[in-house]
């Protein structure tokens, strides 16, 4: 049974624009105005491809801020559909059941953001590396994709046993904050360290060496804040997070991290560099090498684990049954 809490937000407010909250904001807006002016110079033709992509993108920005808004009351025929009903569904519905039971709206949102993602990729692929705008693109690039991860991360958690109602309450409305802001990221209140946690993974590959993961640990932990410092000593016994944490630092499924220092062990092998760990594996390495000048590697690189670790779950079979960021998620949400 649901129960009746109630989340305190923040009054909704529309972009800077004015133009509705599924619009880019005034950053991105600017900076495809300057890459369309620098292409209009160099290459005409590419320019034009990209001001039909990006004209595109607004007609459906507009389109979605046509459907109704989540937190609106709709009655049709006796029947009332509003918030409290949409996080009942978010919290006791399967994430195999979300896609014809939750607003057009959400599904337009997400849509909005895959259909964001690859614009900004096409302009990314197009704009010479030394153009003054290649890294702002690609920042957009990997601030789009970790908003796409972050509901995949939210939606894990809320299908998790173990988590209290009102953990779930809070997520589901967490989500549907990030929905109804047009997927705008401050909207969402743990985004910011799942972001600084992804992009510091992303910058900091492993080394291996002796495999016990402390130089990886140290150096994605430097520029992580205090909370992550306390999950560490809070979670120091749990083999789980142990487990999932090593699969993050050494991008190595457990399967596979189990079958490396077992060979490090049996030959007395003291340090592995990174082409030796790979021809310890029988098989191709389980999950993707992460490839730091393209963001849907770090999206690949969650979407095995996870999967991994849900096949663990239904195989009862050892190793983490989580991914590291949904442990990580579950914590900051009990504080």
């Amino acid at each position: 049974m649901l129960s009746d809490t109630v989340v305190e937000r923040e009054p909704h407010s529309l972009s800077s624009t004015g133009e509705g909250p599924s619009f880019l904001n005034e950053f991105e807006v600017s900076l495809v105005q300057k890459a369309e002016a620098l292409l209009d110079t160099e290459n005409p033709s590419e320019a034009k491809i990209v001001r039909r992509r990006f004209d595109c993108l607004r007609s459906f920005g507009t389109t979605v801020t046509l459907f109704p808004t989540i937190r609106e009351n709709q009655l049709l025929r006796g029947y009332v559909r509003n918030e409290q009903q949409l996080i009942k569904a978010l919290v006791g519905l399967a994430p195999s059941s979300h896609l014809l039971r939750i607003p057009a709206r959400i599904q337009a949102v997400r849509s909005f953001l895959v259909t964001k993602f690859h614009s900004f990729s096409l302009l990314y692929k197009i704009l010479p590396p030394d153009s003054g705008l290649y890294k702002s693109v690609r920042s957009v690039l990997f601030s789009t994709m970790f908003v796409i991860m972050i509901e995949d991360v939210y939606f894990s958690c809320l299908d998790e046993p173990s988590l209290r109602e009102e953990i779930k309450i809070r997520l589901a409305d967490e989500l549907i904050s990030l929905w109804d802001s047009g997927a705008e990221p401050a909207m969402i209140r743990h985004f910011s360290a799942l972001e600084t946690l992804w992009q510091v993974r992303n910058d900091s590959p492993p080394s291996f060496g002796t495999m016990d993961g402390t130089s990886e640990l140290l150096r994605i932990s430097i520029d992580m804040e205090e909370v992550w410092h306390n999950f560490l000593l809070n979670q120091s016994a749990s083999e789980e997070t142990k487990w999932a944490l090593d699969e993050f630092l050494f991008g190595l499924s457990y399967e596979e991290l189990l079958a490396v220092r077992s060979r490090l062990r049996r030959f007395g092998i003291n340090a592995v560099d990174f082409n030796e760990v790979r021809s310890y594996l029988a098989a191709p390495p389980a999950y993707t090498k992460i490839d730091n000048s393209d963001p849907r590697y770090i999206y690949d690189f969650y979407v095995e684990r996870k999967e991994a670790a849900l096949l663990r779950k239904h195989l009862k079979v050892p190793g983490p049954r989580k991914t590291l960021e949904e442990i990580y998620l579950e914590y900051r949400m009990t504080l």
